[in-house]
């Protein structure tokens, strides 16, 4: 008999594919978020900042993969703090209530290598603790704690993804591509920064190991494709894809710096953040290196696909779009 399972955040990019897996395997899946594009039974609009029919929906429910959530923004304000616990954190908290109301076994919960904060430890791993430095990640620790401590199912388990990437429109790198391809990103010099990121078909593979592996209750997961990329490679593999050749030159950091600390001065005077600041070049040239050693020893989860290998299809997706 089918088990069946609740995808929270189903219309977005990783919930979608979610979905496409679990329908090809043992599951008989639900789907709620916060719009409907189509008339279906079993999808359901579902604002966690006001949660509304819950239990009927988890009724018979086995397992909840738990997407849904106020992403990250680049500049955060009051308002966006705020809202951050009130969904990501509460929401999660009357989710997990209604759960065990229910009678729910497992509950995956998505959230983020942001949950915690920078370490000198490199790369960083699960052992990580330090607090998150943005009311983003600080309302996603809040929500792990829940989910891992709370007692509200027998199965939780927390899974942080690195930096997601496949075939979507949304996120920093179709819009690095997009830029790429418009002749607007200038090629930057090679920090050697390291990166760790992972596509979108390894995170739903970590999130089922997740679910169908007993071991994996109450443990943390940091999921990653199992290497690390600078700025400057990523550049370089997707000029190619987009068939151009390699620039002979390149931004020295020297000015990158320069213009980063001008665009601190203008968001200071604004009063809201300039596109180019110092926050986005330490994305651009910033490491951000995580272990998924302990999924792979724990789990037996093997990364299928690389970035490097994953970018011509990228490009490809987003020219058709």
């Amino acid at each position: 008999m089918a088990k069946k399972a609740l995808v929270t955040g189903a219309s977005g990019f990783i919930g979608t594919s979610l979905v496409k897996y679990l329908r090809q395997g043992d599951y008989d899946v639900y789907r709620a978020s916060r719009s409907m594009p189509i008339k279906d039974s079993k999808h359901f609009l579902l604002d966690l900042a006001n949660p509304i029919g819950l239990p009927d929906i988890l009724s018979d429910t086995e397992v909840i993969f738990h997407l849904a959530g106020k992403a990250h923004a680049l500049a955060e304000n009051r308002q966006d703090e705020n809202e951050y616990f009130l969904v990501n954190t509460e929401g999660t908290r009357k989710l997990l209530e209604a759960a065990k109301a229910a009678g729910v076994q497992k509950f995956i919960y998505f959230s983020s290598v942001k949950a915690v904060g920078d370490s000198d430890q490199q790369p960083m791993d699960e052992t990580v603790d330090t607090v998150a430095d943005t009311p983003y990640g600080r309302s996603k620790y809040a929500a792990e704690q829940l989910v891992l401590h709370g007692g509200y199912v027998p199965h939780p388990v927390v899974i942080r993804p690195s930096m997601v990437y496949g075939n979507t429109e949304k996120g920093n790198l179709p819009r690095m591509i997009k830029a790429i391809q418009r002749g607007l990103f200038p090629p930057l010099p090679e920090t050697n920064n390291r990166r760790s990121m992972v596509h979108v078909d390894d995170v739903i593979q970590a999130a089922l190991l997740a679910a169908e592996t007993p071991e994996a209750a109450g443990r943390i997961y940091i999921v990653t494709d199992d290497h690390a990329y600078s700025t400057r490679q990523i550049y370089d593999w997707i000029r190619q894809a987009l068939g151009k050749t390699a620039p002979g030159w390149q931004i020295p950091m020297t000015l990158l710096n320069v213009l980063a600390k001008t665009g601190d001065a203008i968001g200071h005077t604004l009063g809201r953040r300039f596109p180019f600041d110092s926050a986005a070049l330490d994305k651009l040239s910033g490491s951000a290196w995580y272990s998924s050693a302990k999924i792979q020893r724990e789990l037996g989860f093997r990364p299928r696909h690389s970035l490097q290998s994953s970018i011509p299809d990228i490009v490809h997706f987003l020219k058709t779009k």
